[in-house]
């Protein structure tokens, strides 16, 4: 604690390099925090997987339809413990930009195989009773203000109706919160028989079917059991775990993880170079001064210590200051306005941030620190 002070004199030696260095670190674990959550948004659905339920789609492609009599069959197979079925609907509410997920499913079915989605009694006996009643999360009906006794158009280009039109009205009963932070609240869900019996084309097939198993390790044989069943059949399946199931669509875009590491490898290799060079430079500057420290009682170790002490104080300020940054502004809620299901700044991210604040501060005051350290007091004095 002694030396503090001299730190602290040190690091105020050149104060417009030690800010602009600062300011270049803030920026880098700003954006870092910025990328956590946006990665978190798009992939975070795999945290919320359950481990003891499994999707069932079709074995060539999610967009082909499975028969509804399927059902039947799976939750006969041993180790089903229950199922549920859901369709992707793809409707346009008001502009296309407007984007959310709408699926149609059997209320009773979707809220046992959910139990995080938090639906209250009163909603949940209105949602029962009419045919053109439907449930939203609730991201979506605070994006587009929507409130209960509503009625929702969508336009879709995928179902049209038994007249031939391709708007669909739903009336909205319930919105729905989550059990967990990670709960998806931008979906909008409304009765299958409804629009089953109200399509034009497709009827009696779903979408894919949920199901959850009596005991999450036998999982891998209960899906093998499930497309076995299903082998050779005009729809043939394929049965895997919810977490991937959620992954394929995010790699739809792209490999997330792959992207934010790459572009975090770079900017942090730059960030890097930059404060790497303020060090050397600072040392260069006081090699009179650390010749005479030298002299006067300090010793190697105190030289080093000193010198890295530096480095990560100005690492440790800047990571900080980028990370609080990014959480305040995080805080502050999806930028998209719903279209990001999942937006908070995950805790493991932010501790790997003030992580790799300290490595930062090590890997650039490392070299400067044992050129110091080796430093001969008779040559350090000599260029004074």
């Amino acid at each position: 604690m002694k030396f503090l002070p001299l730190i602290w004199s040190n690091l105020r030696r050149r104060k417009l390099r030690a800010l602009l260095t600062i300011l270049s670190i803030l920026v880098a674990f700003m954006l870092f925090g910025l990328i956590a959550a946006i990665k978190q948004a798009l992939v975070g659905g795999v945290d919320m997987a359950g481990a003891d339920r499994l999707i069932v789609r079709h074995k060539v492609s999610l967009i082909i339809s499975l028969p509804g009599s399927y059902q039947q069959t799976i939750d006969k197979i041993p180790g089903v413990s229950c199922s549920a079925h859901l369709t992707w609907f793809g409707g346009i509410y008001q502009d296309p930009k407007n984007f959310f997920p709408q699926m149609a499913v059997v209320p009773e079915e979707i809220l046992a195989m959910y139990p995080e989605i938090i639906l209250s009694p009163e909603q949940k006996q209105a949602w029962l009773s009419a045919r053109t009643a439907a449930v939203a999360g609730r991201a979506t009906a605070e994006r587009f203000g929507w409130k209960i006794g509503d009625r929702i158009p969508l336009t879709t280009g995928i179902w049209s109706k038994a007249d031939g039109s391709q708007l669909w009205e739903f009336d909205l009963v319930g919105i729905f919160d989550s059990g967990k932070k990670v709960t998806d609240t931008t979906p909008l869900y409304f009765r299958y028989d409804y629009f089953d019996e109200g399509r034009q084309y497709d009827k009696g097939h779903v979408g894919w079917y949920v199901i959850r198993v009596k005991d999450p390790s036998q999982a891998v044989s209960i899906a093998k059991r499930i497309d076995d069943q299903f082998a050779n059949s005009p729809a043939e399946t394929k049965t895997e775990p919810e977490g991937a199931f959620i992954q394929s669509f995010a790699k739809q875009i792209g490999n997330i993880g792959l992207i934010a590491e790459g572009i975090m490898g770079a900017v942090f290799f730059t960030i890097l170079l930059v404060a790497g060079n303020t060090m050397a430079q600072s040392v260069r500057e006081r090699t009179g001064e650390l010749g005479a420290l030298k002299a006067i009682g300090f010793t190697n170790a105190q030289v080093l210590c000193q010198v890295l002490a530096e480095s990560c104080a100005l690492s440790l300020l800047g990571g900080v200051l980028g990370l609080g940054l990014s959480w305040m502004f995080i805080l502050h809620g999806d930028p998209t306005h719903g279209l990001l299901p999942f937006f908070f700044f995950p805790v493991k991210d932010l501790l790997t941030g003030l992580g790799i604040s300290l490595a930062l501060g090590v890997a650039t005051g490392i070299i400067p620190a044992l050129q110091a350290m080796r430093l001969r007091v008779a040559d350090a004095l000599r260029r004074m």
